[in-house]
């Protein structure tokens, strides 16, 4: 990439006094392989080029993009940015605040041992259909998969403030599903959890570590296991645990989105939904138990939200969103921290989708903070519950409060053992009463990190990678049933 490009699209904005300008000049690879039994169903790689660049004048926003690589068009393409802030500022009557960073200048590079665009093709086909076969071996399984997914992204951001960064961000990920059917009943297991697997700021190494072929006969005779087990009984107030991998989605969906100030402040209403949050609440709302404290955290080693910098160049941060319970702090960008207050910054969390794509507030790593119970003696302390793992389904509405969470399969907890399978489970809850029935986290030991690579937001839609790292919790009070009944 021509880094001396964006300094040409810089001086057009600096030329006409716009009051803040930047531009993201990037470059995407992408490679996704699905295998179905033995044969490639899907080898697909992408890779795109371009730039966009945003401008503030006098109060309001321009942005355009453009994919034309020569000195002529990125001018072209600032001077439209330009017009179209100048036109937008005509239309408001209010003007906006933004609060950009401090000059920075640096690189980040995500640590990576083996770069999967470099690992060749009939490799990464070896080690999905070993998987995929070590599936079938069981001829009752009616589908095996393997998935891998590989992507890169190399970054220069430069703003008229002075800052010039450059970023390269490697991710990848995989994993199996196997699908058993009988009479007209389907049931599917997944390693290491659903949605084609987990990912990670990683390279190809982090895949090889999954062993999906040495894993792939339990998830078999877990799939065939559930045909035969009976559906999840339903009560009103069960205790449950959740395993970390679903209690990474448990964080997504009514921790994560909430707490996402666009969304609080509105903006989002038309698409995604708003938030039941209010900025007021910070520092005195009880949003769980004083078992529960989360962080924002965009320095998680392998975490899927890792970066340096995000893409209004604010640098990666660590901070509380929950802290023994109580609500501390949103996620904020530039634009949106300077209304909480003025002296309240950005806390580095405006991510876009690519280069043609504007910056909103996305989530990095949200994190439940480990506790001190060990699993064993979580189960033992439980006298009947039910154990919940794997994603399947869910469903929360606009403003995050009210959820409904399917799973793959669920283990019940009878005098402090685990007992039978149970198919086709349910929980249902309400925000801030399932988070304060917490009593206990388990300790870093079972400590995971999972990473989610479409979460969608904006109009258009924009797909972010995000993490969340977890070890298993109990919750008390829970209302749990089946999907069949």
């Amino acid at each position: 990439m021509d880094s001396s490009l964006v300094y040409e699209a810089l001086d057009v904005l600096d030329s006409a006094g716009a009051s803040y300008g930047d531009v993201r000049l990037e470059q995407h690879m992408r490679e996704s392989i699905t295998v179905v039994g033995e044969k490639p169903e899907v080898i697909r790689k992408t890779e795109s080029l371009g730039y966009g660049i945003r401008v503030f004048w006098d109060g309001a926003w321009g942005f355009c993009a453009g994919s034309k690589l020569s000195k002529k068009e990125i001018k072209k393409t600032a001077q439209n940015a330009l017009n179209i802030a100048k036109a937008s500022r005509k239309a408001s009557s209010q003007k906006e605040i933004y609060k950009p960073c401090r000059k920075i200048k640096d690189h980040y590079t995500s640590p990576v041992e083996k770069d999967p665009f470099s690992v060749a093709l009939e490799e990464k086909l070896a080690l999905l259909t070993g998987a995929t076969r070590a599936l079938m071996k069981n001829k009752s399984i009616h589908q095996a998969k393997g998935f891998s997914d590989a992507a890169k992204v190399r970054k220069i951001f430069a703003s008229t403030k002075g800052s010039f960064i450059t970023q390269e961000i490697t991710r990848c990920g995989g994993g199996i599903l196997a699908m058993a059917i009988k009479q007209g009943e389907v049931q599917i297991r997944s390693f290491p959890t659903s949605f084609r697997g987990n990912f990670a700021t990683a390279g190809w190494e982090f895949v090889e570590a999954m062993k999906l072929e040495q894993n792939a006969p339990k998830v078999a005779q877990q799939a065939l296991l559930l045909l035969k087990a009976p559906n999840c009984p339903a009560f009103d107030d069960a205790t449950i645990i959740l395993a970390p991998d679903q209690l990474a989605l448990q964080i997504h969906e009514s921790i994560g989105h909430p707490i996402e100030l666009d969304r609080v402040f509105g903006q989002e209403a038309s698409f995604a939904g708003t938030s039941f949050l209010r900025p007021k609440m910070r520092d005195s709302f009880t949003y769980a138990s004083p078992h529960v404290s989360v962080v924002a955290d965009a320095t998680t080693p392998q975490g899927l939200g890792t970066f340096g910098y995000d893409d209004e160049g604010v640098p990666a941060q660590k901070f509380f969103i929950i802290q023994k319970g109580i609500f501390r702090n949103f996620l904020s960008s530039c634009k949106t921290a300077p209304r909480l207050s003025g002296k309240n910054r950005s806390n580095g969390t405006a991510r876009a989708e690519n280069w043609n794509n504007i910056p909103l507030i996305r989530m990095t790593n949200i994190n439940l903070e480990p506790g001190n119970w060990d699993l064993y003696d979580l189960i033992e302390d439980t006298k009947k519950g039910i154990l919940l793992e794997t994603n399947k389904s869910w469903s929360i509405d606009d403003k995050r409060i009210n959820f409904q969470f399917g799973t793959e399969v669920a283990r019940e907890i009878k005098n402090g053992k685990l007992g039978r399978y149970f198919k086709n489970p349910v929980y249902t809850g309400i925000t801030n009463t399932f988070w304060k029935s917490c009593d206990a986290v388990c300790t870093d030991r079972y400590w995971k990190l999972y990473g989610i690579p479409n979460c969608g937001k904006g109009e258009p839609m924009q797909m972010m990678h995000v993490g969340h790292g977890a070890s298993y919790a109990r919750f008390r009070g829970v209302r749990v049933g089946s999907a069949n009944l």
